[in-house]
């Protein structure tokens, strides 16, 4: 290992590529990522292999596609038996850290296996709380098939819990103290990974005031709607207008994590350790304002969720942008490259996967993205109760109860839906996918739909299964499980 070895690694959570100023977006709301830009690799055409957090998480952090992992909503943890990129890292001597305020980046995800140092900003389930007894629990209750309604209640509860709590008051944003951490821990470190995920442009979106005057004057964020659920339910209407200024709060927060990682970004380079240190800035999925009839991040794969921003510095390297299409996974690869680490128990380094290759993507099929998601069993079950509240009875024959898959190239997109028809795309002339080409296929469709067909028969995935959400198991619990709960507010 050499002394030019460090590895910082962002993650704005929720942010679409077409909000950021190094993208195009007209309105300057990450003046520090263009400067960034000037000195980086910008890539147009990453892809994320699925739309939120945990699987896109589990995937960057081990190289593996959801269906390979496992981590899911329908498992929402990663298995123990899976080595990560902290754990390598760690073991080879390095100082490593995560500093988030996502609630699925906690020990009871595993997702901070390998870590040193992690801290969880999320109000209501602190990282330290749901750890040892709890974060067993977690597992022992997602693996039991009759415990299953009670773990989804449980996150349901969880998050309308955090959104009255982050919500009307203003309840301060975590990132400030978050890019604190970041930098006590740099200073503190030799050789150091650090991971950071910033929050603030996922639902609900509170800016401080400074930036909701630049970029949403006038607007109340309190009259805005706030839960997309109850959107994609039916239950409430957003005009056009008030879509608008959902966007101008968005923009909003996205400056105010800007702003921050200026702070992180000065510091480094104050204390000479900018130049040694490989910079990862991604987002793990984006957001849909109204697009395709759906606003937040579940019930669907277009790509203003899936093709997200990534920016990567590399030492002595030069800015430039890249259209080469990207997985987010390969990230996993390109930090193992990097710093010359052993997988360990992890998925070996494979050089086509690292960015940092000169065989990058030179393998079958890698001109091709692939995209998972899973039973949306969370967001189904709060837009089920938002419908319900609304008086309102959804089909069980549409997209919220339905899994997805796609496989991209840059010039088209197949997607499998497992209860609706499936859709193909030409966003080469049709970026927006608006022009459904699935009545219509042509030779880039047919070529992108056949590739996913051999990939779903790769990964061994099937759609066939007798969960049921809605049994009723609380009878079922053992006296320790209800304490547990009961401890956390979820039983009484």
């Amino acid at each position: 290992m050499t002394d030019a070895d460090n590895v910082l690694f962002v993650v704005l959570d929720t942010v679409r590529k077409d909000h950021l100023t190094p993208y195009g977006y007209d309105r300057e709301t990450t003046p520090t990522l263009e400067s960034l830009a000037a000195e980086a690799t910008v890539y147009e055409q990453a892809v994320s292999p699925a739309p939120w957090t945990l699987p896109v998480h589990a995937s960057m952090f081990t190289g593996l596609y959801p269906s390979q992992h496992g981590a899911s909503q329908e498992q929402p943890y990663l298995d123990e038996s899976i080595g990560t990129l902290a754990e390598a890292l760690q073991s080879a001597g390095y100082d490593t850290a995560c500093y988030s305020s996502n609630a699925w980046i906690t020990p009871y995800t595993r997702l901070t296996a390998g870590f040193d140092e992690q801290d969880n900003f999320f109000e209501v389930m602190p990282g330290e709380f749901l750890s040892g007894t709890l974060a067993d629990l977690w597992q022992k209750v997602n693996d039991n098939d009759t415990l299953r309604s009670v773990a989804n209640k449980l996150v349901e509860v969880g998050n309308d819990i955090h959104e009255y709590f982050a919500g009307a008051e203003g309840a301060d944003s975590k990132t400030p103290e978050v890019i604190d951490n970041a930098i006590d821990f740099t200073d503190d470190a030799d050789e150091w990974f650090t991971f950071v995920n910033l929050m603030d442009a996922h639902l609900p979106v509170y800016p401080p005031e400074e930036y909701a005057q630049q970029f949403a004057p006038g607007v109340d964020a309190t009259e805005v709607c706030q839960n997309s659920k109850e959107y994609n339910s039916g239950a409430r209407d957003i005009s056009e207008s008030e879509f608008e200024d959902i966007r101008g709060l968005y923009d909003a927060e996205i400056r105010h994590m800007d702003a921050e990682l200026d702070r992180l970004f000065s510091h480094l380079k104050e204390t000479d350790q900018w130049e040694d240190t490989l910079v990862v800035v991604c987002a793990d999925h984006g957001e849909l304002h109204g697009e395709h009839g759906l606003y937040g991040h579940e019930f669907g794969i277009y790509d203003p969720l899936v093709n997200v921003p990534l920016v990567v510095k590399t030492p002595g390297e030069e800015g430039r942008r890249d259209d080469t299409q990207v997985e987010m996974q390969d990230l996993y690869h390109t930090v193992l490259d990097f710093t010359g680490v052993s997988a360990g128990r992890g998925e070996p380094l494979d050089s086509t996967r690292s960015l940092l290759s000169a065989d990058y993507r030179d393998f079958a099929d890698g001109e091709y993205a692939f995209v998972e998601y899973h039973r949306p069993v969370v967001e189904l079950k709060q837009l089920e109760t938002k419908a319900e509240e609304a008086g309102i009875t959804l089909d069980e024959e549409s997209r919220y109860y339905s899994r997805m898959r796609a496989a991209r190239r840059v010039d088209g997109k197949y997607i499998r839906n497992e209860r609706i028809t499936d859709e193909a795309y030409r966003i080469d002339t049709d970026p927006e996918e608006r022009d459904d080409r699935i009545d219509d296929p042509d030779e880039v469709v047919e070529e992108i739909e056949a590739t996913l067909r051999e990939f779903e028969t790769r990964v061994g995935e099937t759609w066939d299964d007798d969960y049921d959400p809605d049994a009723d198991v609380l009878g079922e619990m053992d006296g320790t499980a209800k304490d547990r709960l009961q401890d956390l507010g979820y039983l009484e």
